[in-house]
């Protein structure tokens, strides 16, 4: 291989399952590797709570408790330093470009955290915009009053 192989600069990037889990046909995991691990690896990260995995309690950000709180600079900004924590604990192989909390739609159930994103080995830039939104009212809302019930 050449120093300039692409696949050499990528090989460490790792490969891992899909998220969420995925299997063949045959009954084997599917797995992703590269740059695609990655993406994955952050939506794991982005819809865990911590506190999910017994194992790795810390792992994950808890977004979805803001959908119930009146949302202030201070607690933006505490939540987007948590969000930085956790990916630079969790995911190393980036370096965060932007990070946005998007609240404008609370009111409505959802917030969106937009991310824009480095891979430190190939200096390849992304961009992920998670959604939050609080399922369990529109259930019950559709549970008590049919489809009528949603917005």
């Amino acid at each position: 291989m050449s120093d300039h192989d692409p696949k050499r600069a990528t090989a460490f990037l790792g490969t891992g399952w899909s998220f969420p889990p995925q299997f063949d046909a045959s009954g084997g995991v599917v797995m992703r590797s590269d740059e695609q691990d990655i993406a994955d690896s952050l939506q794991a990260l982005f819809r865990t709570t911590p506190g999910e995995r017994f194992l790795n309690p810390k792992f994950g950000v808890d977004v979805l408790s803001l959908l119930f709180e009146p949302i202030s600079a201070t607690l933006s900004t505490l939540k987007l330093d948590e969000i930085r924590m956790a990916l630079l604990l969790f995911e190393p192989r980036i370096e965060v470009d932007s990070l946005t909390l998007d609240t404008s739609r609370q009111p409505e159930g959802l917030i969106e955290l937009a991310l824009d994103y480095r891979v430190r080995a190939t200096d390849t830039r992304y961009s992920l915009v998670v959604p939050y939104a609080e399922l369990g009212a529109n259930l019950v809302s559709s549970a008590l009053f049919g489809e009528r019930g949603r917005r």
